[in-house]
């Protein structure tokens, strides 16, 4: 058996005042302004400390690169690669020069199974 249903409107359904907010008091509205105002200045100091942030690193970066220590840096590392960008900044060691250079073995090879 079903169960009986309600033939009439929901006593909310078609309410206008259920679906329309009372009006903010000046209180709310203060503490909503308030907010906004706390908000903006806030997002204006982020933005003002990131700018400040990155002029100062980029200056860092002017003052290193133009040092005379930067300057040997930059030659020693374009004039001697060894071929290896890993190497040359150090993440692996970089290949002897004394050592002679084995070729890898095919997968077929016998030494490769060992």
């Amino acid at each position: 058996m079903q169960a009986p249903t309600r033939s009439g409107p929901r006593e909310d359904a078609f309410n206008p005042a259920a679906h329309h907010p009372r009006p903010a008091t000046p209180r709310e509205l203060r503490a909503q302004s308030v907010q906004r105002l706390q908000i903006g200045l806030f997002g204006l100091a982020m933005m003002l400390l990131l700018v400040s942030l990155a002029t100062i690193i980029l200056q860092h970066a002017h003052v290193t690169d133009s040092s005379p220590a930067g300057l040997a840096r930059a030659a020693s590392t374009s004039g001697g690669t060894s071929g290896d960008p890993l190497a040359d900044i150090g993440v692996v060691p970089a290949p002897d020069a004394t050592m002679p250079h084995r070729p890898a073995l095919a997968p077929g090879h016998p030494s490769a199974a060992h």
